[in-house]
């Protein structure tokens, strides 16, 4: 089992960036993969982008794309989301999630979930 608490969060102008993290508890954090997920009020959770494993590959949607990086530190047992160039739209409460062997975009596919963190931009 795994327990992720996420920081980083705050306000922001458009066009600024911020850095969220997320850390992990438990031996086998290299076992997971790790998904960012957001939630803005009114809508649906959605997928933000997510890391394999050894933090060989991620993938990402496409709103983000060019935008967004997401990095892992096992030895720390942290996931990181460098957000550049944010928007308005991005404002939303960003959610890391982990699950075991496979990437996925899907959350109910995501076994472990952090509370979260606020994160919004300002016009």
């Amino acid at each position: 089992q795994v327990q992720l608490v996420e920081s980083g969060g705050g306000l922001v102008q458009a066009g600024g960036s911020l850095r969220l993290s997320c850390l992990a508890s438990g031996r086998t954090f290299s076992s997971y993969v790790v998904g960012w997920f957001r939630q803005a009020p009114g809508k649906e959770r959605e997928f933000v982008g997510a890391i394999q494993r050894t933090g060989g590959s991620t993938y990402y949607a496409d709103s983000v794309k060019g935008r967004f990086t997401i990095s892992r530190d096992n030895a720390k047992n942290t996931v990181y989301l460098q957000m550049n160039s944010l928007k308005p739209e991005d404002t939303a409460l960003y959610y890391c999630a982990a699950k075991e062997v496979w990437l996925a975009i899907t959350s109910s596919r995501y076994d472990y979930w952090g509370q979260g963190t606020q994160v919004t931009v300002s016009s």
